[in-house]
């Protein structure tokens, strides 16, 4: 396929999501890769075609002695530099294809093979620094195209139509809003429904919603989306990551961070809002995924210039 973006910083796992010494496939712009972590933290990362005979090496395992990852056909080992692992030592020469990996904390970047033309954004291990990680959550395989994908999360109009079940928003309005190159800032108020208390009992979700729940979105075009809010509990932090797998198919994943008011909250919060967060990207891949061809638009609704910018941005890559 055509590459999507080349030169851009993707954000293609956080740490949490290996496990360790685990083998871990991703697909990025048509390519499958395989990439795992050793007990020391160290990531690495593979082509998942075995040279051999073209096993998925994903479907193997990792030798934590060597930190190699093993073919599931043959067992034949390969390090992080495609080195095959024979004879008791490694061959000089790389057979497997390496990926280049950028682990910076506990994210895993990658520009998949191309010259970099846009830095790794800061903002991840500022958030990372003053929050506490609280999981990863809403990792899913989209049909849709990465376009598509990537314009609903500069839609500030869908939340009190695609969630209005969970949230009950009623009204949503982008109260600021400032631009300068690939990144995009935006201040949005949210006002929940007048829940009765039978409501609020029924669907706990609203229990972490304030009536009007005040949220600034960050953007670092192409693959970031951070959400900050705070509610009753504390504040929170929405890191969403999103890279095109093919032509067709687009990853995302959210990882979470925290301040609790209280700190036995988090404990106690934990798995709900991990779950809330989740329902949120079901629903709003659902909706992508059940959109028809796109057509251009014969009404217009406030605050879609956000769209159309990252559109822009998009079309000049």
């Amino acid at each position: 396929m055509k590459p999507i973006l080349p030169g851009a910083p993707w954000l293609i796992a956080h740490k949490s999501m290996l496990g360790v010494n685990k083998p871990h496939k991703i697909t990025l712009n048509g390519k499958d890769y395989v990439i795992w972590q050793s007990h020391k933290g160290e990531v690495f990362g593979l082509d998942n075609i075995c040279p051999h005979m073209q096993a998925p090496l994903s479907n193997g395992w990792v030798c934590k002695e060597r930190n190699t990852i093993a073919c599931p056909f043959h067992a034949l080992e390969f390090d992080g530099k495609g080195r095959l692992y024979q004879d008791g030592k490694f061959n000089n020469q790389p057979l497997a294809e390496s990926l280049k990996l950028e682990v910076i904390g506990d994210y895993i970047w990658t520009y998949g093979g191309f010259e970099p033309k846009q830095e790794i954004p800061e903002l991840h291990q500022k958030i990372a620094s003053e929050y506490d990680f609280l999981g990863v959550t809403g990792e899913k395989n989209i049909r849709g195209d990465f376009l598509n994908n990537l314009l609903i999360m500069y839609d500030f109009n869908h939340q009190n139509g695609t969630h209005r079940d969970l949230f009950q928003i009623v009204a949503n309005k982008v109260t600021a809003s400032e631009k300068e190159g690939y990144h995009l800032k935006v201040k949005q108020e949210s006002t929940r429904a007048n829940n009765s208390l039978k409501e609020i009992v029924g669907n706990p979700v609203l229990m972490t919603v304030p009536r009007i729940l005040k949220t600034t979105v960050e953007y670092v075009f192409p693959s970031t989306i951070i959400l900050y809010g705070k509610a009753g509990f504390g504040t929170f932090v929405q890191v969403a990551s999103l890279y095109p797998e093919t032509e067709e198919k687009t990853k995302i994943f959210i990882a979470v961070f925290t301040q609790f008011q209280y700190p036995f909250l988090k404990g106690l919060l934990k798995k709900s809002l991990l779950k809330a967060i989740d329902i949120v990207v079901e629903q709003d891949t659902t909706a992508v995924e059940n959109l028809y061809p796109r057509q251009k638009p014969k009404i217009k609704l406030p605050n879609e210039e956000i769209m159309f910018y990252a559109e822009k941005l998009y079309q000049d890559w």
